[in-house]
């Protein structure tokens, strides 16, 4: 029985002795606080894609998009049109014909990292279109990373028509917002 009272007060002992020290430390006020987290500026940019179309090396089009973004962020521009296209009897698939360009800029010590994924559709001339009563799309896709200069348009990517002397550039030019 006196073990058992020894061994009982011991360990009434040492939990009082944890206590205090634990009750001591938490209210030491000259001991080191943590640093609170340094919050991340996050910088915003405009970015303007031009996608250029060539003729026998002579510009003859050009459309224009922007978007704004958060580094470390990605955004999308999307516009254009569904189709229907009967597969089967009755049985209507859905074809996106347009414009669609996505994109993620980063900020690290080396640079911008920007990803761009560019998929333009449209539909062929009526000299190119068959005989069938089936729409003939002409389609283009672009995917590219590379590092963004600021302030000075770059090409991301070109492609040739394989059925003409038409080339498609696809230009983005990138602007850090205030």
């Amino acid at each position: 029985m006196l073990k058992k009272t020894a061994v009982a007060t011991a360990l009434i002992l040492t939990l009082m002795v944890a206590t205090g020290f634990r009750n001591a430390s938490a209210q030491d006020s000259s001991a080191p606080k943590a640093a609170p987290e340094a919050e991340k500026t996050v910088n915003a940019y405009r970015l303007d894609f031009s996608v250029n179309e060539f003729d026998d090396g002579k510009k003859i089009n050009t459309r224009q998009y922007s978007m704004n973004l958060n580094a470390d962020d990605g955004n999308e521009i999307k516009i254009g049109t569904r189709v229907p296209v009967e597969a089967k009897q009755g049985e209507f698939q859905y074809l996106d014909v347009g414009t669609n360009i996505w994109c993620r800029i980063g900020e690290r010590a080396n640079g911008l990292p920007l990803s761009v994924r560019a998929e333009i559709s449209n539909f062929a001339m009526p000299e190119q279109q068959t005989q069938n009563s089936h729409p003939v799309l002409r389609q283009l896709s672009i995917r590219a990373s590379t590092l963004a200069q600021l302030g000075k348009p770059m090409v991301v990517g070109s492609v040739d028509d394989p059925n003409s002397k038409r080339q498609f550039q696809l230009e983005v030019t990138v602007t850090k917002l205030k």
